[in-house]
């Protein structure tokens, strides 16, 4: 190519260029191909999904008049198609949820669906990943923070680390809520209490940032709200650790059961054994009722004078919401729960007396 005259490399650059658009025409044909083809795809799996909800219907409507092998039957035929339309590489074609407000303020009008399964699933394993690794520094930062005003501070914080503290919980609560919306448009069954829950604690974090933190003299009662938020991010890092060492495992096993889409995750209420609800719901309503502590603490130092200012008023608002708003959401599962597991008892014992009458007679 070196030795090529000034003729010859205008020449071969003509070549080279008129490929080029050769391949962009057939490229772009090929694009053109596949978005019509994917558009009828969409079209049969749309209408596949409505077929199915229908039988579905049906079943529930003519249950107690049907045979209960054929009913078995059927619901074994009918898990197996949803499982495929659900959780096969057909779920990329059904029809996304909406984005939501909040995708579209960060992102604008991007489309953060996934359509291969093994991507959807390492944007679940990279949340899980995050969530791990910020549990722990949950817990570290206040711990650290409360640990250095007793020995090195003289009880006394100073500006600096607790700003540097609050600017990572606004990071860290704006990038959990852009990664579980980024699930939801993908599939996941996040519950939106939690996201909005993330919204709050994304305002309390910002409002936090703004708030003046005053020394000596009387460093105590003038840094009494630092010191319970502190408390109250303690708690809620002990509360992280536990579900994610409990609840991991159990999904995977509903998962594999079939209860659970392999896009869901654990987070605040989720699902777990007899013996880790006895532990889990504990202490995540003695959580619950801390937060609510600490908030109406933070009103009270707030309307007494103590700390008068707007933010530590904002602050404890937002705090007594979320425990209010996790408590119904807590209570809401757990009824749910127990609803299921004696709808299931029921149809067992309705089974049982069905069989029992057709030996019989």
């Amino acid at each position: 190519m070196g030795d090529l005259k000034e003729e010859e490399l205008l020449e071969e650059a003509l070549r080279v260029t008129e490929r080029v658009r050769e391949l962009e025409e057939e490229v772009a044909t090929a694009v053109g191909r596949r978005y019509g083809d994917e558009h009828s795809l969409r079209q049969r799996v749309s209408g596949l999904d409505s077929l199915l909800r229908g039988v579905s219907s049906s079943l529930d409507a003519r249950r107690a008049e049907l045979d209960p092998k054929i009913i078995d039957k059927i619901e074994e035929e009918l898990y197996k198609a949803q499982w495929v339309l659900k959780e096969g590489d057909v779920a990329a074609l059904l029809p996304s949820r909406t984005h939501g407000r909040f995708l579209k303020m960060v992102l604008g009008p991007v489309d953060v669906r996934v359509s291969r399964k093994e991507e959807k699933l390492k944007i679940k394993e990279e949340y899980n990943k995050y969530r791990d690794k910020t549990a722990f520094l949950f817990l570290l930062f206040p711990s650290t923070l409360l640990v250095l005003r007793s020995w090195i501070w003289n009880g006394c914080f100073p500006a600096l680390p607790v700003q540097l503290y609050q600017a990572w919980l606004l990071y860290l609560y704006t990038n959990l809520a852009l990664r579980e919306n980024i699930l939801r448009a993908n599939g996941s069954d996040i519950r939106p209490w939690w996201i909005y829950h993330h919204y709050c604690t994304m305002l309390m974090a910002l409002v936090s940032l703004t708030w003046e933190i005053k020394g000596e003299p009387d460093c105590a009662n003038k840094q009494r709200g630092v010191q319970l938020l502190l408390a109250w991010a303690i708690m809620q890092g002990i509360a992280m650790l536990l579900q994610n060492r409990y609840q991991r495992q159990r999904l995977y096993t509903r998962i594999a059961l079939g209860k659970a889409k392999r896009m869901d995750v654990v987070w605040g209420e989720a699902a777990g054994v007899e013996g880790q609800l006895w532990l889990l719901y504990p202490i995540l309503f003695t959580l619950q009722a801390f937060e609510a502590y600490v908030g109406m603490l933070l009103l009270k130092t707030a309307l007494d004078g103590v700390i008068p200012q707007w933010q530590v008023i904002v602050c404890g608002v937002l705090l007594v919401v979320m425990a209010v708003g996790n408590f119904i959401n807590t209570v809401q599962t757990l009824v749910s729960k127990f609803r299921f597991k004696e709808a299931k008892v029921k149809k067992l014992k309705a089974k049982h007396d069905l069989q029992a009458d057709m030996k019989s007679s």
